[in-house]
């Protein structure tokens, strides 16, 4: 397991303040012990899980051009149809998921294709044309750090593969199929990220 470029900054600064706050103290109050070892102790807690919320496993991708997988670890909230006005105008199945503070941040595209659209404007979407002429749409909903991370770009050539976004904070994920693909998930299930089919493409 790596860590995940995005953490490198945030780890760096985690460092730092733990860093500071012992040296200080060190310094200040270098008699109290039982204090200094309290300090100790949650100051490696703090950096553990800042390693862990940077985490970047390897993953062994499900690859198939008919399957939509989940872009995200998480747990599915919500199935249904919804009229899509953003870009891919009509009908299509929404499949939501929740992504929780401990699920890994990674995002993996739910399909492999050419990127034909892009927005990053308080929330990002993608859409993905698949090999097979459908087009799919990944939406990434941010939490509380109002953050969205996201690195595909429009006419990008992409796989099942490629990372397309990193959820800083607690996220939604939604994955818009087109009406009449087999949705193969319900409510309430625990996904994994680039190995969970969430749909099989009609065509």
């Amino acid at each position: 397991m790596t860590i995940h470029k995005e953490g490198f900054t945030n780890i760096a600064i985690c460092i730092l303040l733990i860093f500071l706050l012992n040296a200080i103290i060190q310094f200040y109050i270098p008699q109290a012990h039982i204090f200094k070892w309290i300090v100790y102790i949650l100051s490696f807690v703090f950096f553990a899980a800042t390693l862990w919320f940077f985490r970047n496993p390897a993953v062994e991708i499900a690859a198939s051009n008919k399957a939509v997988l989940s872009p995200a670890d998480g747990t599915i909230t919500a199935i249904g149809e919804v009229n899509e006005n953003e870009f891919a105008k009509g009908r299509y199945t929404k499949v939501s998921i929740a992504m929780a503070p401990t699920d890994m941040r990674v995002n993996y595209s739910p399909i492999s294709g050419t990127v034909k659209y892009t927005q990053n404007n308080g929330h990002a979407t993608i859409a993905v044309e698949s090999e097979t002429g459908a087009m799919v749409l990944y939406r990434q909903l941010p939490g509380y750090t109002r953050h969205v991370v996201t690195y595909a770009k429009q006419g990008d050539a992409i796989t099942q593969e490629n990372q397309i976004g990193f959820a800083m904070g607690g996220a939604n994920v939604e994955v818009l199929v087109p009406v009449g693909s087999v949705v193969g998930v319900q409510v309430n299930d625990v996904v994994k990220g680039g190995q969970t089919v969430l749909a099989q493409l009609k065509s």
